[in-house]
């Protein structure tokens, strides 16, 4: 399988010569690019502790494209002979690091998603070379830190899940101390309250597939990767695409027992993520993120419940019918997208209620919750402050009684949430 994925799908050919060990069990993929202080990085899973009985290999990718700065190529370089200098001074066995700089990358797709694809297709190689069809890729990024139990429960995690296939990693920005300015500590609460508010929306609504889809902080085992066709070369989001796909598989898991501290830097990059989210806030002087209103999300507790009577609807005057039992944002949403056509396929190839519904969530799967956000909110609602959301969503469905002072105490009662799943 994983042989045939490279055949068909690696985007180029293998750098790395030195042979893995027969052992390899877990490699890390860390995409660089214009990388000032990715050594801290590599510090940090440098101090974890290791795993008893296998080896770890992590593989950085260094990427610039055709039509790179001269600046940017220069700092890359830099990097690289930093990052090689630093792999000279730390040798161990059994957790080897791999330098790897891909330059003049297509720029119509040079990018995180492209550096992230080259990364691991390059790690399925490494466990093709072996044989072990089941090892676990971890997509990091160059500014996060890890705890110190980062790497053997990660191992854990797929060890008491054997039929795992991937799983999201919990995460937290930092909020506080001294290493960054105020208002930088400020936007990161409030965006990261945002990504939480959304993930805790839609499992307040019981949508299947609620999981964080954060390119910093998720696992897959190779023959998963290989069998979704591999990571997209997506310029931005490319980790929300592609974990949409794996998610939907089903035995998704998701490892709170570590943590991945991403930095709340700035980004030039990516149209949005962590990055450009603050530097959108700054540019534009924004008082507060903005977000999905959370009435939104009740249409879709609605619509989801009524999901099992579009079972056997193949005539048009039924389905209207049906569509008078939704809220009208989403039976507009649905005439839109012509959902009539794919309803008639999907009940046309099941058998059983229980395929029914698999294959109706393999089409309203997380892509088109966040399609229906966007159209509700472009004729239905207005987003709202991130806070008054957040708050509503607390009162209504967690806690009715817990008193909050400000966002920060609301995003730590939100962190404490998840990271107590199970």
């Amino acid at each position: 399988m994983l042989t045939n994925y490279l055949n068909k799908n690696q985007f180029a050919k293998a750098e790395i010569k030195e042979k893995p060990k027969s052992n390899l069990k877990t490699v890390i993929v860390i995409p660089s690019y214009d990388e000032q202080e990715l050594t801290k990085t590599l510090d940090s899973l440098w101090k974890c502790k290791r795993p008893v009985s296998s080896s770890v290999e992590v593989i950085i990718v260094i990427n610039s494209s055709e039509k790179e700065t001269e600046e940017v190529i220069l700092r890359n370089e830099k990097t690289e002979i930093e990052i090689k200098e630093w792999i000279e001074s730390h040798k161990d066995s059994t957790f080897r690091f791999h330098c790897i700089n891909k330059k003049n990358l297509p720029k119509k797709h040079a990018g995180v998603g492209l550096a992230r694809k080259i990364g691991m297709d390059e790690a399925i190689n490494r466990f093709a070379l072996i044989k072990h069809k089941k090892g676990i890729i971890v997509s990091l990024d160059a500014d996060c830190t890890v705890l110190q139990n980062y790497l053997v429960e990660i191992d854990k995690f797929f060890e008491k899940n054997p039929k795992g296939t991937a799983c999201s990693i919990y995460y937290e920005h930092p909020i506080s101390g001294r290493v960054y300015p105020r208002e930088t500590l400020k936007a990161i609460i409030e965006y990261e309250l945002y990504l939480r508010y959304y993930n805790l929306s839609l499992r307040a609504i019981n949508f299947p597939f609620a999981f964080h889809t954060i390119g910093s902080a998720f696992a897959v085992r190779a023959n998963i990767y290989a069998k979704q066709g591999g990571m997209n070369r997506k310029r931005a989001g490319e980790d929300f695409y592609f974990l949409q796909k794996i998610i939907a598989l089903g035995n998704f898991g998701e490892l709170n027992t570590t943590k991945v501290i991403p930095s709340p830097r700035f980004s030039s990059r990516v149209p949005f993520g962590t990055g450009a989210s603050l530097r959108k806030r700054e540019k534009n002087n924004l008082e507060e993120i903005k977000t999905y209103n959370f009435s939104a999300f009740e249409d879709l507790k609605i619509f989801l419940k009524e999901i099992p009577n579009f079972r056997n609807i193949d005539d048009r005057k039924d389905f209207d019918k049906i569509l008078l039992k939704v809220p009208k944002t989403i039976a507009q949403f649905l005439r839109v997208k012509n959902f009539y056509l794919s309803l008639k396929k999907i009940n046309k190839n099941t058998k059983t209620d229980e395929s029914f519904v698999k294959r109706f969530h393999a089409w309203f799967n997380s892509f088109r919750v966040l399609k229906f956000l966007n159209f509700a909110h472009e004729f239905f609602y207005q987003k709202i402050n991130v806070s008054i959301s957040a708050e509503i969503l607390l009162k209504k469905y967690i806690d009715k009684d817990k008193e909050v002072k400000n966002m920060k105490e609301l995003l730590v009662f939100f962190r404490r949430i998840e990271k107590s799943r199970k």
